[in-house]
């Protein structure tokens, strides 16, 4: 994201539009941005006419029609919205000094990014790395054949590994684990790595019920201590009857999302400004 954000600064002059403030209902919440060339947007600060009135607005300064930095826009009938709420906006030309302090801001984000490890590059580890390479995480693809690791998207992190399994314990804390790999045997051992963490926001493996007893009976035989109450298996839910890997990757990346948003809320971080 940070060279698409390099090659949009590149072209000309540009406006930085960020929600300061949020009171009740808005699109999108406070250290939002996005910004405004004259002919162009990057990112979006929620849509519809609130966001149409601040383009509008952040051209008339790159026209040197307007020098008011600050909009108080209320979300109601008046502009045709229905949110309820208000929002500050606020409107900085960038700068060298504003240019780096978003360079900045971004890459922490991106550092932080939640990470996926994704075991297993056949049809449904494909399907998941197109999924959620989309989203703001960090998806790394461990497979045992090379030949699996092509064609990924270009986000993606490959590992090529005789063992995945001995992965596992360099998967940061708040981590992700989808096992779906081409070896029952496989996803075991890697499984058995992730339960002995207590640390990891999902665990998922592709299977069924059978898979879920046979596993446990391994796991009772292996000597491993513990429930597998902490163990997705089968990934997807059972509401949708559909087995398609792109349906199951569109299953699976909704229960990671919410397993991370669960993790992430044992430890809330407070977004701030796009210039802090």
């Amino acid at each position: 994201m940070s060279q698409t954000l390099t090659a949009f600064l590149s072209e000309g002059p540009a406006i930085l539009v960020e929600i300061e403030a949020v009171k009740g209902s808005s699109p999108r919440e406070a250290g939002t941005f996005m910004l405004v060339s004259a002919t162009r947007i990057w990112e979006t600060i929620g849509g519809g006419q609130f966001e149409y009135m601040a383009i509008d607005h952040a051209r008339a300064m790159l026209d040197g029609r307007t020098e008011i930095d600050v909009l108080d826009i209320p979300l109601g009938p008046e502009i045709g919205q229905c949110c309820g709420g208000r929002t500050l906006l606020r409107f900085t030309k960038v700068t060298d000094a504003v240019a780096n302090a978003l360079m900045t801001r971004m890459q922490k984000a991106e550092d932080q990014q939640p990470t996926v490890f994704i075991f297993g590059a056949g049809h449904v580890g494909k399907a998941l790395a197109n999924s959620l390479s989309l989203l703001p995480l960090t998806v790394s693809v461990v497979e045992t054949r090379r030949e699996e690791l092509v064609g990924l998207p270009g986000s993606v992190l490959t590992h090529l590994t005789a063992m995945p399994e001995a992965m596992v314990k360099d998967i940061p804390a708040g981590g992700t684990v989808i096992i779906v790999t081409h070896d029952h045997a496989l996803d075991f051992l890697i499984a058995k790595e992730a339960l002995c963490r207590d640390d990891l926001a999902y665990i998922g493996m592709i299977g069924s019920k059978t898979k879920r007893a046979t596993f446990a009976n391994w796991l009772a035989r292996e000597g491993h201590v513990g429930t597998l109450d902490n163990l997705v298996l089968p990934i997807g839910g059972t509401l949708v009857k559909d087995k398609r890997p792109a349906i199951i990757a569109a299953l699976v990346t909704s229960e990671v999302l919410h397993a991370i948003q669960r993790f992430a809320a044992r430890a809330p971080v407070q977004s701030g400004s796009a210039l802090r």
